[in-house]
């Protein structure tokens, strides 16, 4: 009879994880400003934050309280930061950067998936102004996991 019980709470307590599923967000930026003078890093917060404490409701579509929201309340102290290369160096385009971050972001996505995390979508996005005299910007990916 005990050994029943035990193996109900069990398959009970496997039904309810089943469909409790929890996302996470790693964010790897790589900078596009040469001779290593950008920064490039995976980012992955390891301190939760609920949404719900910087959300304001509008009743008119007019008064907004978000100024009672405090922007630092809003940033995470606790992160981790992974060094990346730059994109370019002194004379253009370094493939041996690129190569060596996809190195270290794939070790990091195979460690997220050791950790029993799942990739469940990728989306980047590039900041820069484009013109001659550009000399700023990142290629900004965010890798979302599941389990």
């Amino acid at each position: 009879m005990k050994k029943l019980l035990l193996l109900s709470l069990l398959a009970v307590s496997f039904i309810f994880n089943v469909n409790a599923q929890e996302y996470k967000i790693v964010t790897v930026i790589e900078s596009i400003i040469p001779m290593g003078l950008g920064r490039s890093r995976i980012l992955e917060h390891t301190q939760a934050q609920d949404y719900r404490n910087f959300t304001t409701s509008r009743e008119d579509g007019k008064d907004s309280k978000q100024g009672d929201v405090s922007r630092g309340d809003a940033k995470v102290d606790a992160l981790e930061e992974t060094k990346l290369l730059n994109f370019f160096s002194g004379v253009g385009i370094n493939f041996q950067n690129i190569a060596s971050n996809d190195a270290i972001v794939s070790s990091k996505i195979n460690e997220m998936c050791k950790a029993g995390w799942q990739l469940a979508f990728v989306t980047s996005a590039v900041e820069s102004v484009g013109s001659k005299d550009d000399n700023n910007g990142i290629f900004i990916t965010r890798l979302f996991f599941k389990k």
